[in-house]
């Protein structure tokens, strides 16, 4: 059973990692799938590729989230390119890991402005849309650190807290017009990111975990698909932990 048939999502940051894991199981589900990268063209367009041989229409968009022009003229595109939009997932995210006493302020603007800024941008530039249709689903992508915070990660775990903020405060917004709100909050998941960590600190966290393993994209993929599919039609504002049971 595809439980996105012929939905249109937009995923930001899809090029690598958890989005690349999304778009992937969305795709699979038969969702046609935009989605941005920055500046890693040559995955992206063989993302792109992939997902068209699944049958399902897809397009890569080079585009900045953290630029709310950008953000309007990708909803403007989108819009043109496949005639509506369901489904946004706010996944672009970096890191810029310092302790407090070492961290600029570039360190810390950065940060708010790729991580949670973008979240505001793409979500005003795609309201319009889901209030004329009085449908849709906004799927933000939050931390554990946001939580719980972390030591050395003052600024992302700013701005992932401010996601579960926003998210809860546009989901009371936006209910009465049948629009959803969620957030997820991935714990340690192994993506090309954690594989230049050394294989000791890796056992480390995985020990830490009840699970005793870290995740993977598709357990992440899993959870949007959930929030995203009518199986979550009576859930909104909420942060889903997918961790492991990591803040157990």
């Amino acid at each position: 059973m595809k439980l996105l048939d012929g939905k249109n999502v937009i995923i930001t940051g899809a090029s690598r990692g958890i989005g690349m894991g999304i778009a992937s199981i969305f795709a699979e589900h038969g969702a046609n799938v935009a989605f941005t990268f920055s500046s890693s063209e040559a995955p992206a367009l063989e993302l792109e590729k992939e997902l068209n041989s699944m049958g399902v229409k897809a397009k890569a968009y080079k585009s900045n989230a953290a630029s709310f022009k950008d953000s309007e003229d990708l909803i403007a595109s989108v819009l043109e390119d496949f005639g509506g939009i369901d489904i946004l997932i706010n996944n672009a995210g970096i890191t810029r890991d310092k302790l407090l006493m070492r961290m600029g302020e570039e360190d810390f603007d950065t940060v708010i402005e790729v991580n949670l800024k973008s979240v505001f941008n793409m979500t005003k530039a795609v309201q319009r849309t889901m209030l004329k249709q009085r449908k849709g689903s906004i799927i933000n992508m939050s931390s554990v650190v946001g939580v719980k915070g972390n030591a050395g990660q003052a600024n992302y775990a700013a701005s992932k807290a401010g996601i579960i903020g926003f998210t809860k405060s546009v989901a009371l917004e936006l209910g009465s017009r049948n629009i959803r709100c969620n957030a997820i909050a991935p714990g340690f998941i192994e993506t090309e990111m954690t594989d230049k960590l050394d294989e000791k600190t890796v056992e480390g966290w995985r020990e830490a975990i009840p699970l005793k393993r870290g995740g993977s994209p598709e357990d992440v993929a899993n959870a949007c698909l959930f929030l995203a599919s009518d199986l979550s039609s009576y859930i909104t504002g909420q942060v889903i932990n997918v961790d492991g049971g990591m803040l157990t």
